[in-house]
């Protein structure tokens, strides 16, 4: 059987090669199931063959939004894990919004269609903080995302667009950043992320550092939660939260189109994760 999985765009010169690095550890797993995997760039249009088709590296996505949602419309048909109607809702990150009315504690956010300077200075009235982020609602590693110190103004860059404001959490210095990892019905495991000294960012492109760990009860509950409050049968999932300050967590987002899973530090190195993906290909299922 044929698995697809979706990578990044060739043409794209500001696209991340380091797939490739998952790809080694991926084949090898796939093979012990007899499954042979395509890789195939998210922009191409030509019909899946493949019996089950993962968007596990489909980066770049956000940099060409209209192509990305004219894709989702044209694979409407293919066998997609995660769902198709899941890759939709999650691109926007306005589902955070969606989250908080189900119950699930999340880093305060506004949203806004149009962010102006007035808009910045009732959010830091709101939180009650000057510290403040401001970033996209599609966005990934950290694009376009801005940290306003100290009551700073906006950048004419973030102006007039649409744009999510958040308070500065602090313990994303102190404690640094948690990414829970739900793959093939379980808690996988987890990595604590942390920015490099005077950077708010996580990502290693910034200097940031990762180790595994295991999660507090407290980030386990709120993983857990999230999951819950979505209405669908996920393969996959990575929960990134930060430390509120009172002991307990809060949902900065929750990546189910395509997350580094970091196969390697599961505790039997992806086999169960294989293995469902085995499964499921050879299982009817309804499309899109």
């Amino acid at each position: 059987m044929r698995i697809c999985i979706l990578i990044p765009d060739a043409a794209d010169l500001t696209r991340y090669d380091d797939w490739q690095d998952q790809a080694v550890v991926i084949e090898p797993l796939f093979a012990m199931h007899g499954l042979t995997v395509e890789w195939r760039a998210w922009t191409d249009s030509a019909p899946f063959e493949a019996d089950l088709v993962l968007p596990l590296m489909a980066w770049g996505y956000h940099r060409a939004l209209p192509r990305w949602h004219a894709q989702l419309d044209r694979w409407q048909g293919a066998r997609f894990l995660n769902p198709l109607e899941i890759l939709r809702w999650n691109t926007d990150k306005r589902y955070l919004l969606e989250l908080a009315q189900r119950g699930v504690a999340i880093v305060p956010t506004r949203f806004h269609e149009r962010l102006d300077a007035a808009a910045v200075d009732e959010a830091r009235t709101a939180f009650g903080t000057a510290d403040l982020v401001v970033k996209p609602p599609v966005s990934a590693g950290s694009d376009h995302t801005w940290l306003l110190r100290d009551g700073a103004p906006c950048p004419p860059e973030a102006l007039g667009r649409a744009m999510l404001v958040q308070p500065m959490m602090p313990m994303i210095a102190s404690e640094g950043e948690y990414s829970l990892f739900w793959l093939a019905g379980e808690l996988a495991h987890a990595i604590l992320k942390r920015p490099k000294s005077g950077d708010f960012r996580v990502q290693g492109q910034f200097g940031g550092q990762s180790q595994a760990v295991v999660p507090p009860a407290a980030a386990r509950d709120l993983a857990l939660a999230t999951l819950g409050a979505i209405d669908a049968d996920l393969l996959y999932a990575r929960i990134d939260m930060v430390g509120d300050g009172r002991g307990g967590y809060a949902l900065m987002e929750i990546e189910l189109i395509e997350p580094w899973l970091s196969l390697d530090r599961t505790a039997d190195g992806g086999k169960a994760f294989a293995a469902a993906i085995a499964a499921a290909a050879r299982q009817p299922a309804s499309a899109g």
